[in-house]
């Protein structure tokens, strides 16, 4: 059997107890954040639907890395190109999904370039 790590289990409950209180819909899609060691993904949710209507990372074809040290700089790049797809989308008001992370660092990072991008949390 495989074991699973604690801060991974911490994390999970976090995530249900996030989950229970923040949900998207076609109004207000659900902003979910998630971030590996190297890379910060976002996604721009309907779960009214249970589609996904706007993603962008650090791994896609369009995105250019603006410092391979400064991961806080790609993650603000992330944030302002997901609000430019969500507005191409027709997206402008979303509920902000931090993916159990603290709000600090890269997942702050995201939010302020999505905000200065023009969305509205």
């Amino acid at each position: 059997m495989a074991k699973t790590h604690p801060k991974t289990t911490a994390r999970a409950k976090r995530i249900r107890r996030i989950r229970k209180k923040i949900t998207g819909n076609s109004d207000q899609p659900r902003l979910r954040v998630f971030k590996s060691n190297k890379h910060i993904y976002a996604q721009i949710i309907d779960d009214s639907a249970g589609k996904t209507l706007v993603s962008m990372s650090t791994v896609d074809k369009g995105f250019k890395k603006v410092d391979e040290i400064n991961k806080t700089d790609n993650a603000k790049k992330v944030g302002l190109m997901l609000a430019e797809a969500a507005k191409t989308a027709g997206v402008s008001k979303v509920v902000f999904d931090r993916g159990g992370y603290i709000y600090h660092g890269r997942v702050k990072a995201l939010s302020e370039g999505a905000r200065e991008g023009g969305l509205q949390f």
